[in-house]
């Protein structure tokens, strides 16, 4: 199934954007893990609207129902399912457009798909509302790295030409990750923030978008966990971010920079640091053939602009196959960069506790 993950950890998302509700069930979880559900929901309450001009007005409250997989609040190792029950759907602000392609979005690519079954409320399946079981399953498994000192953390790096400060790659500390998730507007800079505000309330204001760049980090990670070629933790990672609607492009370290650097530039000299082995840059990202270097793990991830818009747009009727002018209605982010960072974290979450499991030997 396309929204099925089979790695060491195995999920699945389910439901629609306006459908009763939307959920995940995990699978392979360690047992007799104690799971802090207060700390699960501060987690997506990170992903949740906010009230402050730079996200959707669709108030959920994203609250998850544990039906299966806790006991006592810990895991049982049984599958983990958890249900959000949706509560306030617009649906009418659909009815005009339900088989008139959006620009940018899946509707025309996803009724070919599905043969015109697809639920086009909202996105359905494709909607950036099912990153909310996404979070959740994200902050299970944060928090069984935590257990194991290993912690992961995001920020903005970038909205529409205004750039944050960059993690250092070799320095990143588990208390700056910390820090900075605990920032209502994840960036580093708090001038970065009112700068980045004021671009999106002017997009807003302009029924326009932006989109942006998220930066992501994970210190703690032991060395030697991954494969080459197919199974390397670029790959894992990559997949897992790619389950975010919105994302259009990855990269590890110096990603497209190091094509512009000579061997000698990009290269990461090895040394010795307190008996450990380490390198002196990082531009390799913490992953080398695939497998990590013990180096932080360190990654961005580029979003494009939400591409729901108030502006008349050009479009087709790919039922009656003509052309029409569209105008969109609804509660859409002028920019999901805020938004998105919890969900790059759980991404990677998932994908590092997946691989830790595959490989529980090198582990520590």
């Amino acid at each position: 199934m396309s929204s099925s993950y089979n790695g060491g950890i195995k999920f699945s998302l389910f439901g629609e954007s306006h459908g009763k509700g939307i959920g995940v069930v995990l699978d392979n979880l360690p047992s007799g893990i104690s799971i802090d559900l207060n700390k699960v929901g501060e987690f997506m309450a990170r992903r949740a609207p906010k009230k402050d001009g730079t996200s959707t007005t669709r108030n959920e409250k994203d609250i998850p129902e544990i039906l299966s997989g806790l006991y006592e609040g810990k895991t049982t190792g049984t599958p983990l399912s958890a249900v959000i029950f949706n509560s306030d759907q617009q649906s009418g602000d659909y009815g005009n457009i339900a088989h008139i392609a959006r620009p940018a979005h899946a509707d025309y690519t996803g009724y070919l798909r599905y043969n015109g079954a697809n639920d086009p409320r909202g996105g359905g399946h494709f909607s950036g509302r099912i990153t909310a079981p996404l979070c959740f399953a994200g902050a299970v498994c944060g928090q069984i790295l935590e257990a194991r000192g290993i912690t992961t953390g995001a920020h903005i790096r970038s909205i529409k030409g205004v750039s944050d400060e960059a993690f250092d790659p070799v320095n990143i500390s588990a208390e700056q990750l910390e820090l900075v998730k605990s920032r209502s507007f994840p960036t580093l800079s708090e001038t970065a923030e009112t700068q980045m505000r004021e671009v999106i309330n002017n997009a807003r204001m302009a029924q326009d978008s932006v989109g942006g760049i998220v930066e992501c980090a994970a210190v703690g990670f032991p060395a030697g966990i991954g494969s080459p070629m197919l199974d390397g933790l670029e790959n894992i990672i990559s997949q897992l971010v790619f389950a975010i609607p919105a994302v259009k492009g990855i990269e590890f370290g110096n990603g497209f920079e190091c094509a512009e650097l000579f061997g000698s530039e990009n290269n990461d000299e090895f040394s010795l640091k307190d008996g450990k082995i380490v390198t002196k840059t990082n531009n390799h990202g913490g992953i080398l053939g695939g497998i990590s270097s013990g180096m932080p793990i360190i990654f961005r991830v580029a979003f494009k602009a939400t591409p729901s818009i108030s502006q008349p747009q050009k479009s087709v009727d790919f039922k009656a196959m003509t052309e029409e002018e569209l105008i969109i209605k609804g509660r859409h982010d002028p920019c999901v960069v805020p938004r998105a960072v919890p969900c790059v974290e759980s991404a990677l979450n998932i994908a590092l506790l997946s691989a830790l499991l595959e490989y529980p030997s090198l582990e520590g």
